[in-house]
């Protein structure tokens, strides 16, 4: 298990896009399983939506994103580099996340070749799939 403090040794992104806050397994180069506590002070419910709070769906990616960063950053090369976007694919929201939810982040890297890589992202809230796609990176 990483804390915060652990991931921000691995990941550049800091509060308040920092969007990971724990690390419950890795397995560097190949897998990672992360959680965000959903917080009703978060800043972006203030406009999303006022009365009826839903976590924006690109926080939710980003979310996935920085978990798969974790996994593909931890590796011994990768130490001290960034893992920007490359695209997302087949891309599903299939439930709405709210204030109080607690968001399980799994990324699996199916395939790399060089920079390049896509990993496999499922974010569930109680076991029921929230989003689930391909998010492509590039390490930097």
């Amino acid at each position: 298990m990483l804390d915060i403090n652990e991931i921000m040794k691995i990941i550049p992104q800091r509060p308040p896009i920092l969007m990971i806050d724990k690390v419950e397994e890795l397995i560097p180069g190949e897998s990672c399983i992360a959680y965000k506590n959903v917080c009703i002070n978060e800043s972006y419910f203030a406009g999303h939506f006022p009365g009826n709070p839903i976590m924006p769906g690109v926080l939710i990616i980003e979310s996935l994103a920085q978990t798969g960063a974790v996994a593909i950053l931890s590796k011994e090369e990768n130490k001290g580099k960034n893992a920007l976007f490359g695209g997302v694919d087949k891309l599903r929201f299939k439930k709405q996340v709210l204030p109080g939810d607690v968001l399980k982040l799994e990324v699996k890297i199916i395939k790399q070749k060089g920079p390049i890589g896509v990993g496999e992202a499922i974010a569930t809230v109680n076991g029921k799939v929230a989003v689930k796609g391909e998010l492509t990176f590039a390490i930097v």
